[in-house]
């Protein structure tokens, strides 16, 4: 496949989609004609808005953005992904609809790609015992992503942004009253529906007031009681 098949596994096992995978049946699933690995330059497309798709993508390298353009030509950014076994594009696949955003490559980058008809979803046909364990885990991965976007709604069902910051805080609060973000600051604003410049101003206004200390990606909850106020 053009890359080093231990590095590969490694990757593979990191990954939700071979859950509960060992390493001859990762081996399967690899060795198979329906799966591939793609190099892209920064700023390729790896699928187009309106596309039909045709696989499912798990990054092995680089970095690349989902993104979605304005009827005026305006890019919004709406998330990126950047760590070696990440997932992206597979609910598409399942359900058989067009993608109604695109993907680029951010900085130079290799994705593996896994062709819908290895899975034979819908099909009713004998898939190989790799395969059938991929479907099986697209069904959890489906699951916990439901009960994410339930979380999600009700974070954006809030009204000012200070409510969703506090609200998306909440639910990411350790013991300690102190959050550490996995993700980037682009990424929270859009989840917030909201600019990143914004999303800064409102957390600097939160710093400046006492109510939390805002360090990089570590946030902690200096006064709880006016923190859920705005809950």
């Amino acid at each position: 496949m053009g890359c080093d098949k231990e590095k590969l596994t490694a990757v593979m096992q990191s990954c939700t989609l071979c859950a509960g995978m060992d390493e001859a049946e990762i081996g399967e699933l690899l060795d198979s004609s329906q799966v591939r690995i793609k190099e892209y330059s920064k700023g390729d497309i790896v699928f187009r808005d309106g596309e039909m798709p045709r696989c499912i993508y798990i990054l092995l390298s680089g970095e690349v953005h989902i993104l979605k353009d304005t009827f005026s030509g305006r890019q919004i950014f709406l998330s990126e992904i950047n760590e070696a076994g990440d997932m992206f594009g597979e609910v598409y696949d399942v359900l058989g609809q067009p993608y109604d955003m695109y993907v680029e490559a951010a900085v130079p980058s290799k994705v593996l790609e896994i062709s819908s008809h290895l899975l034979s979803f819908g099909a009713g046909g004998t898939m190989t015992k790799s395969a059938l364990m991929v479907q099986q885990n697209l069904m959890r991965i489906f699951a916990r992503k439901a009960y994410f976007m339930q979380g999600k709604i009700k974070v954006l069902a809030s009204g000012s942004l200070r409510e969703k910051i506090v609200r998306f805080l909440f639910q990411n609060l350790g013991q300690d009253g102190s959050v550490k973000l996995a993700i980037s600051r682009e990424y929270m604003a859009a989840y917030l529906a909201a600019t990143r410049p914004s999303l800064s101003r409102e957390l600097s206004a939160m710093d400046r007031e006492g109510i939390l200390a805002v360090d990089g990606k570590h946030i902690r909850v200096l006064d709880m009681e006016r923190f859920e106020e705005y809950l």
